[in-house]
C-alpha cells in the first residue's frame, strides 16, 4: 500500500485513499503528513512526561498548532513545505528533550531521519495502518482529527491575540495518549468526549476573539454580483488576513470579494467601513475550479479548501498564506509582528480584468447567537403559537458528491413552519433558495463559518433555559449535519459532549469509524446516517 488516508468524507470508496487522495494530494504529501503528525505526538509525549511548563513554550505551541493545521484536508499540497516543517519540528523536539527530564520515551520522541528518502521510509512504518487493532486505530484517528480541527480554531484565535493554555495543554495530552498502548478502547472513548469538551472551549475562545476584535456580527445583506474594477478573491477562514488585505487595498482601486467560508466576514461591523469590500463571489469551495477561471483576479488562500487548479494560468494567480501551500504558488509569510505584505497580490490584480458576473442579487446572514437571542421573545412566541414547529440544524461542510443534492432537496421540502439554523459551507446548498420567512424571521438563519457552529449550540442551550427544560434533546430541534473534513469532526464531538443525541450525519458516515466504534456512537448517542429526503423529514417531524 503506497499511502493510506481516510480523514475526509470523500475518501475513496468510503474506506480510504491508497494511491492518491481524492482531494488531490500525492503519495509523498500523504506520507509526509503522517510523519509530521507522528513527530507532533513525540513532542507531546516529551511535554507530558517531562512535565514541561506549557505556558513557557510559546514558539513550540505555535508551531504545533500550525503543523496540525497543515495536515487538514485541502490545506497544504506542498511536499517541500511539509518536509521543511518536519525538520523544524524535529529540531524543536530534540531541543525540548534536552531541557526536561523524560524517560521511557516512545519511538516518536526519538527517531531520526536525514533525508527525504529516509522520511518517506519512516512514514511508511508509522502511518494510520501501523496500528493493528481496528477499534483502537479508529478511536485514535477520531481524536487526532478532532485535534486538527481544534488546532485550526486555536490558531485563528491566537492570530487575534487570544490564547488558552488549557487548550494547548490538552492537545499535548491527547496527542501523547494516542501513543499509549495501555489505554483501552473505553479509555479512548472517554478521551474522545473530552476532546469534544475542549472543542466547545476552543470555539468559545474564537467567538470571543472574533467579536472582541471585529464586533458582534449583525444581520447583513451581502451582494453576490460584481463591479467593473480589478479585484482580489479571498478564501478560507482567517479574518486577520482579510483585515490586513483590506487595509492594504484601501484607496487602490482594487475590490475585495469573499469566497466560500470567508462569506461571514461581511457580517462583522469592523469590515463594513471598507468601501472596496464588495461582496461574495461564487459558492462552496469545490466549485472553485470554474469560478476561479471567471474571476480573473488573484486568489488568496488563508486556510484550507484548496482544489488543485487545472490550468497554469489559474495557478499563477493563486497565493497562499498561513498553514496553506500549493506547489508553484507564491506563499506569503508574516514578519515577527504578524504583518503580511500583500503588495504583490495587489499589483497583480491591477493588471488583470474585472471579474465576470456569474450571478446577481444578495444573500442574508449574520444570525449569530447574539442576534438570534435578541429575537428570543419573538422566537419563543412563534414556537408557543405553533408558527414554528421545529428548528433544523443543518450546519457543516459541503462537498462534491452528487448525493449532497439531498440537502438542497431536504431544505426545499421542509414544512413551511420550520427554521433552518446553519453554519459552515454546507449553507451553499440552500442559502440562495427562496424559502421565505415566518413572521419576519427568515427560514434560513446563517450563523457564519464552521467554527460558528458554537453559536448554534449557544442558541439551543438558551432555548432550553427559556423553555425550562432539563434536557437539550427535549427541544423542538433536529440535527441533520453534513460533514467533510476535520473541523466538522471537532464540531461533532463538541455536540456529543454537550449531550446532543440523534444527530444524523451525511452524506456518508466517516470511513474512519470501525464497526464497533460506529456501534457505540449509535447506541450511546443515536448517531445515524441519512436516508431518503421524504422518509427523513417524516422521521424528524414525528420525533
Amino acid at each position: 500500500m503506497s499511502m493510506f488516508c481516510y480523514q475526509c468524507q470523500e475518501t475513496a470508496g468510503g474506506k480510504g485513499c491508497t494511491v492518491r487522495g481524492v482531494c488531490g494530494k500525492t503519495e509523498e504529501v500523504a506520507k509526509l503528513q503522517d510523519l509530521l503528525i507522528y513527530t507532533l505526538k513525540g513532542i507531546s509525549e516529551i511535554v507530558v512526561k517531562g512535565k514541561a511548563d506549557v505556558s513557557k513554550l510559546e514558539n513550540t505551541n505555535h508551531e504545533v498548532l500550525s503543523s496540525l493545521f497543515m495536515t487538514i484536508t485541502n490545506a497544504n499540497f506542498d511536499d517541500g513545505s511539509i518536509e521543511k516543517q518536519i525538520k523544524k519540528m524535529l529540531s524543536i523536539r530534540d531541543a525540548l528533550a534536552k531541557s526536561v527530564s523524560a524517560k521511557n520515551l516512545h519511538d516518536a520522541a526519538t527517531f531520526a531521519v536525514d533525508s527525504r528518502e529516509s522520511m518517506l521510509k519512516k512514514a511508511a512504518s508509522v502511518g494510520i495502518m501501523s496500528v493493528l487493532n481496528e477499534d483502537v486505530r479508529s478511536l485514535r484517528e477520531m481524536i487526532t482529527y478532532g485535534l486538527k480541527g481544534m488546532a485550526a480554531y486555536a490558531e485563528h484565535a491566537k492570530n487575534i491575540g487570544k490564547e488558552d493554555i488549557e487548550i494547548i495543554t490538552f492537545i499535548y495530552e491527547a496527542l501523547a495518549a494516542t501513543l499509549d498502548d495501555s489505554l483501552t478502547a473505553d479509555d479512548l472513548v472517554a478521551l474522545t468526549l473530552k476532546t469534544g469538551e475542549y472543542g466547545v472551549k476552543v470555539m468559545a475562545l474564537l467567538d470571543e476573539a472574533n467579536t472582541s476584535r471585529f464586533g458582534i456580527p449583525a444581520i447583513t445583506e451581502v451582494n453576490i454580483g460584481v463591479r467593473n474594477n480589478p479585484a482580489i478573491l479571498i478564501s478560507g477562514h482567517d479574518l486577520t488576513d482579510l483585515e490586513q488585505l483590506l487595509e492594504q487595498t484601501k484607496g487602490t482601486g482594487v475590490d475585495v470579494y469573499t469566497h466560500s467560508e470567508m462569506l461571514p466576514a461581511h457580517y462583522y461591523p469592523a469590515f463594513k467601513k471598507y468601501d472596496n469590500f464588495v461582496g461574495n463571489y461564487g459558492n462552496a469551495w469545490w466549485k472553485q475550479v470554474g469560478e476561479f477561471e471567471s474571476f480573473h483576479g488573484p486568489i488568496l488562500f488563508t486556510t484550507n479548501c484548496i482544489v488543485p487548479p487545472k490550468s497554469e494560468e489559474v495557478r499563477g494567480r493563486i497565493f497562499t498564506t498561513g498553514s496553506t501551500g500549493f506547489p508553484g504558488c507564491k506563499h506569503i509569510t508574516a514578519d515577527e509582528n504578524g504583518k503580511k505584505d500583500f503588495s504583490e497580490v495587489i499589483a497583480l490584480a491591477k493588471t488583470l480584468p474585472a471579474p465576470e458576473e456569474i450571478e446577481t442579487g444578495s444573500i442574508v446572514g449574520g444570525f449569530s447567537h447574539n442576534q438570534v437571542l435578541a429575537l428570543a421573545d419573538k422566537v419563543v412566541e412563534a414556537v408557543k403559537s405553533g408558527a414554528i414547529k421545529k428548528f433544523f440544524v443543518m450546519a457543516g461542510c459541503d462537498g462534491r458528491m452528487k448525493s449532497r443534492d439531498y440537502y438542497t432537496e431536504f431544505a426545499e421540502k421542509l414544512p413551511k413552519d420550520t427554521i433552518i439554523l446553519t453554519a459552515g459551507c454546507a449553507k451553499y446548498r440552500y442559502n440562495k433558495l427562496k424559502l421565505g420567512d415566518i413572521g419576519g424571521i427568515p427560514r434560513v438563519l446563517d450563523a457564519g463559518q464552521c467554527n460558528d457552529s458554537y453559536s448554534l449550540a449557544v442558541i439551543a442551550l438558551k432555548l432550553k433555559e427559556v423553555f425550562g427544560l432539563d434536557d437539550i434533546n427535549k427541544l423542538p430541534i433536529a440535527f441533520n449535519i453534513a460533514w467533510y473534513e476535520q473541523k466538522a469532526v471537532i464540531v461533532l464531538l463538541a455536540l456529543l459532549y454537550l449531550g446532543v443525541k440523534n444527530i444524523h450525519l451525511g452524506p456518508t458516515l466517516p470511513g474512519f469509524l470501525s464497526p464497533n466504534v460506529a456501534k457505540v456512537l449509535v447506541e450511546k448517542f443515536g448517531i445515524a446516517g441519512i436516508g431518503t429526503v421524504d422518509n427523513d423529514i417524516e422521521l424528524f417531524m414525528n420525533a
